[in-house]
């Protein structure tokens, strides 16, 4: 990296994503010639990078095409531009397994299925129910956290369906 190159942390990337979908969605619901012409110098700029990062896949060897697909920002990249080198059975297999620590320690458990049909299928057990006293009544239960996980790693994918026990 060139020297004095500033790097983002994950906390500065998810603010700068979070704040990229606000600027996008007041673009979106413009209907001026400006927005319109903004949302289309956006996508070619996605369109050339994600051109750009697919021939960086292309010299890369398969230890390095890995450590790429392990980098959370950088899969979520792969992802967006069709080009993540792992199929989406293995990458939302993978969501499942990060996912499943979190419901253990409440008591639960997650155990990935498969995909069939482009519908992924994974076994829930939530476990004790809810999150326990002081949660608030709009905290997502276990299914849709799983469902979002996994349709985040692999948007391919057309559903997930939560296999009770």
């Amino acid at each position: 990296m060139a020297e004095g190159a500033r790097r983002l942390d994950d906390p500065a990337v998810e603010a700068r994503l979070a704040h990229l979908d606000d600027v996008l969605g007041e673009l979106e619901a413009d209907s001026g010639s400006t927005a319109r012409e903004a949302l289309g110098a956006v996508g070619l700029l996605t369109e050339v990078y994600g051109e750009a990062l697919a021939r960086v896949l292309d010299h890369a060897d398969d230890a390095l095409r890995a450590q790429l697909a392990e980098d959370e920002l950088l899969a979520h990249l792969l992802v967006l531009h069709g080009i993540h080198p792992e199929p989406p059975e293995r990458r939302a297999a993978r969501a499942v397994e990060r996912l499943r620590p979190a419901v253990r320690k409440r008591g639960g458990d997650l155990e990935w299925e498969g995909v069939e049909g482009g519908v992924a299928r994974v076994r829930v057990d939530p476990g004790g129910g809810g999150c326990g006293a002081g949660c608030g009544s709009d905290t997502p239960d276990v299914a849709e956290v799983v469902r979002a996980a996994v349709l985040a790693a692999a948007p391919e994918l057309t559903r997930v369906e939560a296999v009770t026990a």
